[in-house]
């Protein structure tokens, strides 16, 4: 665990020299690289460090290895202090939408370690802690259910925001195991709704061919078209050959699943 620690307080370190973030006109690749790893280096060493891929394709989190570890307890703290003073009005929007997006998973991680050990995000709320659990974005005092639903998805109009942000459960899209950036947005989404839907969490066809499907698409079926209809043709977009053969052979959502778990170690 002490290379754990050394590799997150590096990328803390790294954190002290402000990014210069230019705009997405004139911004090479290089520089979104750089600016990406300055911002969010932290949390890419301590996810690094601290998520289990699992063979199941489930990515879980080791909480109590870093609860554990004071060290790293403190790289996390860091990280998410940082976001106070941000300028996003100098980001380009790929920028923003990977800040709010790393805000939002680092916080949930932040609030679990402060109840663990716990069954799931959920216990001891009617509904949940989303409203209550507040951190500063940019001087903005928000919390986690206005990251998720006042700003992520009122200002991009873009569904995939749903396998980016994570909840801390099982039936969540995986938490990614570096940082969200900039300068791979497009690609990492893509690659994250594929994971999703052709993971059973996702996507799974019941004995009488119908479709059962994650209640994310019951939800928010408003950002994935509104419809029925329009949820199959978003599965279908990502669905490998084999999976989308049997979502077009009887393309009907019969029943809706999710597990709310905590994606802990097992």
């Amino acid at each position: 665990m002490k290379r754990y620690m050394m590799t997150a307080l590096a990328a803390i370190a790294l954190m002290g020299t402000p990014a210069v973030l230019p705009a997405t006109a004139q911004a090479t690749a290089a520089e979104a690289t750089l600016a990406d790893t300055q911002q969010h280096g932290a949390w890419t060493a301590l996810l690094q460090a601290y998520v289990r891929p699992g063979e199941d394709g489930v990515n879980r989190f080791d909480y109590g290895a870093l609860k554990a570890n004071a060290g790293d307890v403190a790289a996390l703290e860091a990280y998410i202090a940082g976001f106070a003073d941000l300028d996003l009005a100098a980001m380009s929007r790929d920028e923003q939408y990977v800040t709010w997006v790393n805000a939002y998973n680092a916080v949930t991680v932040q609030h679990i370690l402060g109840r663990y050990p716990l069954k799931s995000i959920r216990s001891g709320y009617i509904v949940g802690p989303w409203k209550r659990v507040k951190t500063t974005v940019a001087g903005r005092e928000i919390s986690l259910n206005d990251i998720e639903h006042e700003v992520l998805r009122v200002d991009w109009s873009e569904p995939r925001t749903h396998y980016a942000v994570n909840c801390a459960s099982y039936g969540c899209p995986n938490l990614k195991p570096t940082a969200w950036e900039a300068a791979t947005l497009e690609q990492d989404l893509a690659d994250a709704a594929r994971a999703y839907i052709n993971h059973p969490r996702g996507v799974s066809i019941r004995r009488d061919g119908k479709l059962e499907v994650s209640t994310i698409y019951k939800w928010f079926r408003e950002d994935f078209g509104g419809t029925r209809e329009g949820v199959v043709a978003h599965l279908l977009d990502y669905a490998e050959p084999g999976l989308a053969e049997q979502i077009r052979a009887n393309p009907s959502i019969k029943s809706y699943d999710y597990d709310w778990s905590l994606n802990d170690v097992e």
